[in-house]
C-alpha cells in the first residue's frame, strides 16, 4: 500500500507528525539510494507517480523526501529517542 504523501517533505530541525507517519518511507528511500536505485524508479515503487507524466514534481518529491530521510539518520532519530523514552 502507498501512503499518502505532501509534494515537499518537512525540512525543518523539528521532527514532526508527517515525519513518525513517514518513517517507513524514508528507510525505502535510504535503502533505494544505497542500492543504487534510479530516482524515477524509486518513486514510481514508493510514490506511486509516473516520472514521465511529470519528471519535475516526480524529482522534487523524489529528492526532498530523501533528504528528509537524510536528516531523520544525522538528527531526526534523536528526537524519537528522547519521546520514546520521556
Amino acid at each position: 500500500m502507498i501512503e499518502t504523501f505532501d509534494d515537499t517533505a518537512p525540512a525543518g530541525q523539528e521532527l514532526t507528525a508527517y515525519d513518525k507517519a513517514h518513517v517507513k518511507l524514508y528507510a525505502r528511500l535510504l535503502d533505494a539510494d544505497a542500492d543504487g536505485a534510479d530516482w524515477a524508479e524509486a518513486v514510481q515503487i514508493l510514490f506511486g507517480l509516473d516520472p514521465t507524466h511529470d519528471p519535475e514534481r516526480c524529482r522534487r518529491i523524489h529528492d526532498s523526501h530523501l533528504a528528509r530521510a537524510r536528516w531523520m539518520t544525522h538528527t531526526g532519530y534523536r528526537h524519537l529517542l528522547r519521546q520514546s523514552h520521556g
